[in-house]
């Protein structure tokens, strides 16, 4: 290897990932968005787009594929690109949910592969090689068109049991993927079950352990809550979700993004303790310890790393709402 080539492949390591070291624990990570609450608004209704940037969400997923019905398909796409500049002026990101099959997922992506637009939601990821072909035409159209390379994020949407069975190789496929989630609707129906908290509980569970192998997002919920006028109920789904290791999920509903938002982030009372943990730890280490105890609880060197990961997680959320202007 020349040292031209190293010094490209050094550069383009550093711009997807960051190393975390705790006394010679080293942890991979790539520096990943914050996108707590993805509100869905389908491009073609005018009247959801006209409003989405009030609603707080840290995404506006605009949708392509099942909110539009076939024969507003085409039209929805055309609307894309302004309706992207209208939907993120109050600092959200914008993500495109598009079509399967090929012929659509094409079409949508060479509309969508915009200044204004950051990110795709892959329905129906097939496999590794899926992605790959996709992304060839992603950074052959982010060239053409004076955009930076990695500039379209993805998420890769698992909806058949085949892309299941290949998760570990899909969330790895190419370097601009930042998410994965489970389709529970079309999952299920491809696995030939019915789509309950009890029967979605493995597949969700396996889909957070293969997102933080490959150091990306897992969205979603634990339990799905049809009935968005019991926002208490909502909240605690949500919050229990977080403990599973969802970092944000899909709404379709704007008077739930509030309650995404806060209970998607660590409250104030962990922030408080993992503050306490990392003081801890210093003074640890300077007495030549590894562990220590704080409130009578044995504290070592997982926990410290858990703490300073919530802590960037807290402080990068604190960023993205300083840059949008919004709070919680």
């Amino acid at each position: 290897m020349d040292s031209l080539t190293r010094a490209r492949l050094g550069r383009s390591i550093v711009a997807l990932r960051r190393r975390t070291t705790i006394t010679g624990m080293t942890t991979l990570q790539r520096i990943l968005p914050v996108w707590r609450s993805l509100l869905y608004v389908p491009a073609n209704v005018e009247k959801f787009v006209d409003k989405t940037h009030t609603r707080g969400a840290d995404v506006i997923r605009l949708d392509l594929e099942d909110s539009v019905p076939p024969t507003e398909k085409a039209h929805a796409c055309a609307l894309v690109e302004r309706a992207a500049q209208r939907v993120r002026q109050a600092g959200a990101d914008v993500v495109v949910r598009i079509n399967r099959p090929l012929a659509l997922a094409v079409r949508d992506i060479e509309a969508c592969v915009l200044p204004d637009v950051d990110g795709l939601a892959i329905t129906k990821t097939e496999s590794a090689s899926h992605l790959q072909l996709l992304d060839e035409l992603i950074s052959e159209l982010e060239q053409s068109r004076g955009l930076p390379a990695g500039h379209i994020k993805l998420i890769a949407m698992i909806e058949t049991p085949a892309a299941f069975l290949s998760i570990g190789e899909i969330v790895r496929a190419v370097p601009r993927i930042v998410a994965t989630n489970i389709g529970g609707e079309d999952f299920s129906i491809a696995c030939n079950m019915e789509p309950s908290d009890e029967t979605l509980l493995y597949p969700k569970q396996h889909m957070i352990i293969a997102a933080n192998a490959a150091g990306i997002m897992p969205l979603g919920y634990s339990a799905s809550v049809a009935d968005y006028s019991d926002i208490t109920a909502f909240r605690a789904m949500v919050r229990r979700s977080r403990a599973y290791g969802f970092m944000g999920a899909g709404r379709i509903h704007p008077t739930q993004v509030k309650a995404v938002n806060e209970e998607y982030r660590p409250s104030a009372k962990e922030i408080e303790w993992r503050r306490k943990v990392i003081d801890g730890y210093a003074l640890a280490t300077q007495a030549g310890r590894a562990s220590f105890a704080i409130d009578n609880k044995m504290i070592d060197i997982p926990i410290v790393q858990r703490a300073n990961w919530m802590l960037a997680r807290d402080s990068a959320i604190v960023a993205r709402e300083q840059r949008s202007g919004t709070g919680v």
